[in-house]
């Protein structure tokens, strides 16, 4: 079940990052955020309120604030650095990060993974890194679009170890997404409202009638976003986190083939090398699974 949970994950993330950017396109990236996170809060409070699930409010929910406190953060340094670098250089190397973390947390735990789950690992990670068509010579990269990709990497994987901690029950991890995606909400609307303070309009052109044409997109991005951490987490109840870590961070991959598919974007050989060896890893940890 965990490989099955895990590549949940990686086709939910996939489609909510290829919607969100879309969306992008069209609004800023911090309007998409709050009205896309509001949404999932609203969602997720219904489901709270008809289970019940608050009455499994535990101190493990701290875990939910620190990750809906730290997800928006790291999606703000994400942003910034693809403004400042590569796009090639800047998408994969934060993406590591939905490994490297969670895998460091799981070697912590006492995770020890197989010669063939080693084996898939490497390859699936190869893969991932070059699915996002890494660049070669090019525009420089500057320090602060290193260090703010570094940042959010880092963001990106501890939001996952936080997410996969938070609760211990199904009804348990409800409350915990809930409560993720309220944090969320206020610290993005907290960033929103700083940027409309400075000037930055909050909406884009067409004002509140583009927002509303927009709101089943948005609505998707959210729900789709929401539902992955959920099947994230129980990837990680239900197997190693050193596996489920490294299935889950092929959305790349998938965000790559949508745009192909959807948008007849062709992807280098480079890329559909990447994703070819993305998948031969998944396959050997799904295998050993």
């Amino acid at each position: 079940m965990t490989a099955i949970f895990a590549l949940a994950t990686s086709l939910l993330w996939g489609a909510a990052d290829f919607g969100g950017g879309l969306l992008t396109r069209r609004m800023r990236a911090l309007t998409v955020v709050v009205v896309s996170q509001t949404i999932a809060a609203a969602v997720l409070g219904v489901i709270v309120v008809a289970t019940g699930a608050w009455h499994t409010a535990e101190p493990r929910l701290w875990f939910a604030v620190a990750a809906g406190v730290v997800g928006p953060a790291a999606m703000l340094c994400f942003y910034r650095a693809l403004a400042l670098g590569p796009m090639g250089v800047v998408s994969p190397l934060a993406s590591l990060g939905t490994v490297l973390v969670p895998l460091g947390v799981g070697f912590a735990l006492g995770e020890r993974p197989g010669p063939t789950q080693v084996a898939g690992m490497i390859v699936a990670v190869i893969g991932v890194v070059l699915a996002g068509g890494p660049q070669r010579g090019g525009g420089s990269v500057t320090r602060e679009a290193i260090l703010l990709t570094l940042v959010a990497a880092f963001g990106f994987g501890a939001v996952m170890a936080f997410i996969s901690a938070a609760s211990t029950s199904v009804t348990g991890l409800f409350l915990a997404l809930f409560v993720q995606r309220l944090c969320n909400v206020l610290v993005g609307g907290a960033a929103l409202f700083a940027a409309t303070r400075r000037g930055t309009p909050a909406l884009p052109e067409g004002g509140m009638a583009a927002v509303r044409a927009a709101l089943p997109a948005l609505a998707f991005v959210g729900i789709a976003d929401v539902a992955a951490n959920g099947t994230y987490a129980l990837a990680t109840q239900s197997g190693p986190v050193t596996v489920a870590a490294v299935l889950a961070s092929l959305y790349p991959v998938v965000t790559a083939v949508a745009a192909m598919g959807l948008l007849k974007e062709r992807l280098r050989a480079v890329q559909t090398a990447g994703a070819s060896l993305a998948l031969a890893g998944s396959a050997l940890l799904a295998a050993s699974g």
